[in-house]
């Protein structure tokens, strides 16, 4: 039985993990990022974004695997709704939330009803069996492949996962929805065991995931600094100092300590999610973290040599052109080393997506038609704010930046190109749960 992980485009962290656990159960498997390698008796495909569900491409090579009898079965962070995925793109059979408990259960041959974390149809009816999670992150070494050290993923040629779970109730993030609120820590030797592996296969610097960085180990909210310490520390030992890197912290969980590791041991940097600088706004995002809390973050960042990056949410439901002011206003005053500003976007079951389902189209920014200062560049209104932020932006970093002509169409390009994208994903959203 020849079996295949497919990746598209990118090599996931999670597509490599579930190639390892079949690996080392003895089975025949390879893993790929192009369509045209695609072969094997079952083939488990790995998807992390909605504009995935719209590829023409991803549909025709399914139709056309199960045509030759291949049982096609999809897993990754789209399978948070399997409704649609399975309306969409007709596979087999949807894995949802944590897949090592369930990809080695069906390769045995179990009757799919009595595996967990599955979704199918049975004739003119969607069945679903029970939801599981694994008690302990442990499992084998991931299946790597041999051109690893060619992709980038935000500097990074891979993520390594150190934890699942965060505290946080962001209304538009996923981690809490897959993984739950309680913080599940790999152990530290197992991690470097795998980083190892990355590094003999050519990765050259890594990135950690696992909601926000500095909660490995910790209990909840009460943060393990040493844990963390020891953790970057021994993966800089791997690739380097400056060759890791921690994204997505929480301004709510830092410490002098973890700054100082991050300093020390890491590329140097913090992201924090800002999202906004509207508290009314950081209310309905269910963010727990306010401007001024954000303004001592920064700071301290500052006080020990930690450069900052923050991330930018805006046309959010709900959200004025007051309310966007607020969010340039803390820009302008925090003025950041790096920017990363989008358009809010609705993660299917997230309770963003609730509240775009529940908002008309007449009230959403993403639909409206900007009739202000850019009205002659035919934007939404979320578009027009997103395009907006990113020009104030320019002026505001740490080193400001000049807003050239060819910047200027990029800005523009990328608001328009996260408006449409936006849209299409209302649209889904709306056809599987109006």
């Amino acid at each position: 039985m020849k079996i295949c992980v497919f990746s598209p485009g990118i090599y996931t962290y999670g597509a490599m993990v579930i190639g390892g656990i079949i690996r080392e159960a003895g089975y025949e498997v390879a893993i790929t990022k192009n369509i045209a390698e695609i072969a094997g008796n079952f083939i488990f495909i790995s998807l992390y974004s909605t504009q995935q569900l719209l590829s023409p491409g991803i549909k025709t090579v399914i139709r056309n695997l199960k045509d030759s009898g291949s049982t096609v079965i999809i897993g990754g962070a789209v399978s948070a709704d399997p409704e649609m995925v399975l309306g969409e793109l007709e596979p087999d059979l949807v894995v949802t939330g944590e897949g090592e408990v369930t990809v080695l259960k069906i390769l045995h041959g179990d009757e799919w009803d009595s595996i967990p974390n599955c979704v199918y149809r049975d004739d003119d009816k969607i069945v679903k069996t029970k939801k599981e999670r694994v008690a302990e992150i442990s499992r084998p070494l991931p299946l790597i492949p041999d051109d690893i050290g060619n992709q980038n993923i935000r500097g990074a040629q891979t993520y390594i996962e150190t934890h699942r779970g965060c505290f946080g109730r962001c209304s538009f993030c996923q981690v809490p929805l897959i993984f739950g609120r309680r913080i599940r820590s790999r152990k530290l030797e197992e991690i470097l065991q795998e980083a190892e592996l990355f590094h003999q296969k050519g990765v050259r610097r890594v990135a950690l995931i696992g909601g926000t960085g500095s909660l490995y180990l910790s209990k909840g909210e009460v943060l393990n600094e040493d844990a963390f310490i020891g953790l970057i520390k021994g993966l800089s030992e791997i690739f380097g100092q400056k060759n890791v890197s921690c994204p997505d912290i929480r301004a709510d969980c830092i410490t002098d300590k973890i700054l100082d590791a991050v300093r020390n041991y890491s590329v140097g940097w913090i992201f924090f999610g800002i999202e906004s600088g509207s508290p009314r706004v950081l209310d309905l995002m269910q963010k727990g973290i306010y401007p001024d809390s954000i303004r001592q973050a920064v700071e301290r960042c500052r006080e020990h040599g930690v450069r900052v990056a923050g991330s930018f949410i805006t046309g959010y439901p709900g959200e004025t052109w007051e309310d966007h002011e607020l969010t340039k206003d803390l820009i302008e005053e925090i003025a950041p080393d790096d920017l990363f500003i989008s358009s809010a976007e609705p993660i299917p079951s997230t309770p963003l997506a609730d509240l775009v389902l529940k908002t008309p189209d007449s009230d959403n920014p993403a639909f409206i038609p900007h009739v202000g200062e850019y009205k002659p560049l035919h934007l939404t209104e979320a578009e027009a704010r997103a395009f907006d932020m990113m020009l104030h932006a320019d002026n505001c970093r740490m080193i400001p930046r000049l807003t050239t002509e060819e910047l200027y169409q990029t800005y523009l390009k990328e608001a328009r190109t996260q408006g449409e994208d936006i849209r299409r994903a209302t649209h889904l959203l709306q056809k599987y749960h109006h």
